[in-house]
């Protein structure tokens, strides 16, 4: 993400790379999507041995960074898994663990777990019919109203939980949600084993081939007082990390792709000959590949400088993130719809492999945050400022 890495971290983004294109090239990524797995939990156990879920958590758990940029170098993972449109709970899981890391050691066992990927834990945070202003709310200090979360109904020193979240990735797959929900106490953050007693797990479509997705019913669940990991402002707060950390390498992960979808379609172009010239060579492409470019390296100054701003003071990259989540999903969406263009018709076909990055380019605009959300987000932040 930025031009002025570290030896070690050059290295660090060097070993994801040949460890993505050695355990899941292309092919396996259409063989996982085939067979509607997702992924193999053998090889993300691989990953998180590569710290790709380390770099939030903390020594004692199993952790640690680089240079202490953990959002920097996660965002460099992110960047790669986007160029291999690679599968993994990457994203969900590095929300997680944002959450849990300021939960004290109340959670750690369960953080060092889901660091080591013997445990797989998934960001419950969308409901049916809602988008994401309502987390902006939240992660921006306001309290939600009645009916707008999950309900967590008091129950001697733990919660009750009940209502439903959609859109959790690897939900199908997890062993363990994060959970906000609003109880009488304020908003609450709560631990639910996917196993547990009133927890119903619904596999949804995605538009990505190996990004899935669920839908997850709460009915009745019992959540014990040492599963509630935050009560009213410590909630919130969590949600803006949370929300920060998913945005972010959303954002860097979408960049990977679309710089993907670049390449191939720059070497289709340059292969390409029509009229005894390659279509490179035709001022008209090398106009539209220009601008393609120079809103490509946008995109990737947005999201490393919201990747900065939140190593830097996370309390005040909210603006930053949201800039780089709004810029990256429209611009990128455009890139990658030229792209196909470029290509005439073979980039519509399935056998070419121009649709998977376009997938999760368009699944990457959606989660997290669309565009148009980020931007309203943006607005309210500079009102509230002003």
């Amino acid at each position: 993400m930025t031009l002025d890495l570290t030896a070690d971290q050059r290295l660090f983004q060097q070993t994801a790379r040949e460890f993505l294109a050695e355990t899941v090239p292309v092919a396996t990524v259409r063989a996982l999507g085939e067979a509607g797995t997702g992924f193999d939990g053998q090889w993300w156990r691989s990953a998180t041995e590569l710290g790709w879920t380390a770099m939030l958590v903390a020594e004692e758990y199993g952790g640690g960074t680089i240079s202490d940029r953990p959002m920097t170098e996660l965002a460099l993972v992110a960047v790669e898994l986007g160029r291999a449109c690679a599968p993994g709970p990457f994203v969900t899981t590095n929300a997680v663990l944002a959450g849990l890391a300021s939960a004290g050691a109340g959670v750690g066992e369960t953080v060092a777990g889901i660091a080591a990927g013997a445990v797989l834990a998934s960001w419950a945070v969308y409901e049916p019919g809602r988008g994401l202003d309502i987390v902006n709310a939240l992660a921006d200090g306001a309290t939600p109203g009645d009916g707008e979360w999950a309900r967590a109904v008091r129950d001697g020193d733990g919660y009750r939980l009940t209502g439903v979240k959609d859109r959790v990735e690897a939900g199908d797959r997890a062993d363990i949600f994060l959970v906000t929900a609003q109880s009488a106490d304020g908003p609450v953050q709560l631990l639910v084993p996917a196993d547990a007693a009133g927890v119903t797990v619904t596999p949804t479509w995605t538009l990505d081939l190996v990004r899935r997705t669920a839908r997850i019913d709460f009915d009745q669940v019992a959540v014990p007082a040492d599963a509630v990991v935050h009560t009213g402002a410590a909630a919130a707060a969590a949600v803006r990390t949370q929300l920060h950390t998913a945005a972010v390498l959303t954002a860097a992960e979408t960049v990977g792709a679309t710089d993907k979808a670049m390449d191939t379609t720059l070497s289709w172009l340059t292969d390409r000959f029509t009229f005894g010239r390659a279509l490179a060579s035709y001022q008209a492409l090398k106009h539209r590949m220009a601008d393609n470019k120079t809103w490509l390296e946008a995109c990737r100054a947005t999201a490393g400088a919201a990747a900065a701003a939140v190593d830097d003071d996370p309390a005040t990259a909210a603006e930053a993130v949201s800039v780089a989540k709004s810029y990256v999903g429209a611009k990128a969406s455009v890139i990658g719809q030229d792209c196909v263009q470029l290509h005439g018709g073979i980039g519509v076909t399935w056998e070419h492999d121009l649709h998977l990055y376009l997938r999760r380019i368009g699944l990457g605009r959606a989660l997290y945050g669309t565009p148009e959300e980020h931007r309203r987000r943006i607005t309210d932040l500079l009102v509230t400022a002003a």
